[in-house]
């Protein structure tokens, strides 16, 4: 097994939003210096790194500069092209690997991933032309969910279908994009299982989030779920074999639909700390983000245990008042709830801005108080 690297080692990081703000914090915590790559201006992650690249992410000459300047290299979100990928690997350590990012990147790569490995996924279908929609429809009924095969997150680059008639005008909207076809899955509740897994195979997970969403955004995490005891054990087993099938050195969250009577499809994966962890930062002993830097430079991983039960709440910009900021002290007169703002300058509708952090005696009391404290910045 290689040397893990130690405290005082440089880390350098591609993508400079709020997941990376939280994993440079979090090494700073640990010692280690942070050099973050990112195309925009006074990104949240350039704010407390010790060095901000301004590159766009398929500048494979500003990756590998940043790559020689560092012990080790992680991302902070999964579209990154795979021939940066390829080459920051040429140059340093590169976790997780180009193999794991090119899967996860691509819904249809991911969804054939899943099924070859004896994963549970949504019945689906590649849509190349609009007669394959059509034949698609027909073979898995409607309503369904057509979905751009790659680069899409919170809701883009997705359409429901519930009657044949939509189909050209869906199809006509993925713009030339390649597509998938999704069966309506009739769920009774979203969660997801963060987990690591080190160089040396060893891994970790948290309790079961259940998420909640709003205009396909996430909006609220219960930690734990509400959810039976063994379901909750069979999403965390299922996640860490998916880590291991992958073969993540870091990272690995996990998306499911939890159906009538148990039943869990798997849908959605993303190789690096997730929204639906940050509860963690405040509410288990080891957080989503400094376990990355444990995975990511081979130490230990850290003991994820639930201190006691969280919720989270997201901070959009559409809570922003017109050319103004809202009520911070009406938020923060909620004492003991935990703010996270993420230094994004610009407050946009559905943009994730900070989250809102409260730990309770049961998962309903804590989401009670985050829910109480965001209506308050609404005066």
């Amino acid at each position: 097994m290689s040397q893990p690297i130690r405290p005082g080692s440089a880390l350098g990081l591609l993508g400079g939003g709020q997941l990376g703000r939280m994993f440079t914090l979090a090494a700073r915590n640990l010692g280690y210096r942070v050099h973050a790559l990112d195309p925009g201006h006074d990104c949240p992650a350039g704010q407390v790194a010790d060095l901000e690249i301004r590159a766009a992410y398929n500048d494979v000459y500003a990756a590998q500069a940043l790559a020689r300047g560092v012990d080790v290299v992680t991302v902070e979100f999964e579209n990154i092209p795979a021939e940066t990928l390829e080459a920051v690997a040429e140059v340093r350590p590169m976790h997780p690997g180009a193999f794991v990012l090119h899967t996860v990147q691509h819904r249809l790569r991911e969804k054939r991933f899943l099924a070859e490995h004896g994963f549970p996924v949504t019945p689906f279908r590649q849509i190349d032309t609009e007669q394959d929609l059509h034949e698609a429809t027909a073979a898995l009924g409607l309503p369904a969910v057509l979905k751009t095969a790659s680069f899409g997150y919170d809701g883009k680059g997705q359409q429901k279908l519930t009657a044949l008639e939509q189909v050209p005008a869906a199809f006509a909207a993925l713009g030339g994009q390649q597509g998938i076809l999704e069966a309506w899955v009739p769920f009774e509740l979203e969660c997801s299982v963060v987990c690591a897994r080190s160089s040396a195979g060893e891994t970790a997970v948290w309790d079961v989030a259940e998420n909640a969403h709003r205009n396909h955004i996430l909006d609220t995490t219960v930690f734990p779920a509400r959810i039976p005891a063994e379901v909750a054990k069979r999403a965390q087993a299922m996640a860490i074999a998916i880590a291991e099938s992958l073969g993540v050195v870091g990272m690995l969250t996990v998306e499911f639909f939890l159906k009538a009577g148990g039943e869990l499809l798997v849908n959605e994966l993303a190789p690096r700390p997730h929204n639906s962890g940050h509860a963690t930062i405040d509410a288990c002993t080891t957080s989503q983000f400094e376990q990355q830097v444990r995975a990511v430079c081979g130490l230990p991983l850290g003991d994820t245990t639930l201190l006691r039960p969280a919720a989270m709440a997201n901070l959009l910009g559409d809570l922003w008042p017109r050319g103004g900021e809202p009520a911070w002290e009406r938020l923060l007169d909620h004492r003991d709830v935990k703010l996270h703002l993420y230094g994004k300058t610009e407050a946009r509708p559905g943009r994730k801005m900070g989250h809102l952090t409260a730990l309770g005696g049961t998962p309903e009391e804590a989401l009670a108080k985050v829910l109480a404290a965001r209506e308050a910045l609404k005066g």
